[in-house]
C-alpha cells in the first residue's frame, strides 16, 4: 500500500521569482524512491505553513519536474495529490470558458492579478510511485494545475500579464515584502512593520 506522503516533512524556504531555478525547465522526474518522497513531504509542509493550495518543486529551490496541491475544485471538494512530469491539456472551442479570478504565487508573496485562464483543465502524469494519472481539474484547482505546470516550465503568471499589470503586481509585492523573512515560512510572516534595523 501507498505511504501517506502528505506529512512528516520539514518546511522549507520558498524560492522567489528572479532565482534562476524560477525560470528554467525543470529535469524529468525519472526516479520515484525515497529521494523524491522526502522532497514531496517537505513539499506538504512548506506549502501548509505558507498557507498555500499547490507548490512546484522549484518553489523550494529544485529543478525537478513535480508539483503538489491541497486545493478545492469548482465543487468546493478538496483535492490533494502529487504529479511528476505533468502535462496539462485545455480545452478547445466552445468548451473553452475563461475565468480571469486573481492570482497570486507564494514565491512573489502578496501580490495578486487577474490572469485569464480556462476554468476547466486536464492533468496528465505520473504519481510519486511512478503510476500513470489523469486529473481533471475544474474552478481553483483547474487553475492550480496550470500555475503549478507553468512553474515547472520556467513560467511565472507574472510573464502572462501586460507591462502595466505586472507593474502594479512588483509594487504590491515591495509594498509588502517587510511581511516575508528570507526563510519564510520558516520564520512566520509578520503581523507589524519591522522595527528600524530590521530586515
Amino acid at each position: 500500500m501507498s505511504e501517506d506522503l502528505t506529512t512528516g516533512g520539514h518546511v522549507r524556504p520558498i524560492t522567489r521569482w528572479g532565482t534562476p531555478v524560477m525560470h528554467e525547465t525543470t529535469r524529468p522526474v525519472t526516479e520515484f524512491g525515497d529521494e523524491l518522497h522526502e522532497l514531496v513531504r517537505d513539499m506538504f509542509a512548506t506549502m501548509r505553513a505558507a498557507e498555500g493550495v499547490g507548490l512546484a518543486a522549484t518553489q523550494v529551490g529544485v529543478g525537478v519536474s513535480v508539483f503538489i496541491y491541497e486545493c478545492p475544485d469548482a465543487d468546493d471538494r478538496v483535492q490533494r495529490g502529487v504529479v511528476c512530469n505533468p502535462v496539462v491539456e485545455l480545452p478547445r472551442g466552445k468548451d473553452r470558458n475563461l475565468d480571469i479570478t486573481e492570482e497570486g504565487c507564494l514565491s512573489w508573496p502578496g501580490g495578486y492579478s487577474g490572469v485569464p485562464r480556462p476554468d476547466k483543465a486536464i492533468c496528465r502524469g505520473q504519481d510519486a510511485y511512478g503510476k500513470e494519472i489523469e486529473l481533471l481539474g475544474t474552478g481553483l484547482l483547474a487553475r492550480c494545475f496550470q500555475h503549478e505546470t507553468d512553474h515547472l516550465n520556467g513560467t511565472v503568471f507574472g510573464d502572462r500579464i501586460s507591462d502595466r499589470s505586472r507593474r502594479k503586481l512588483d509594487a504590491q509585492v515591495a509594498d509588502l515584502a517587510w511581511r516575508y523573512p528570507e526563510d519564510w515560512p520558516i520564520s512566520p510572516k509578520r503581523d507589524s512593520a519591522p522595527r528600524p534595523g530590521e530586515q
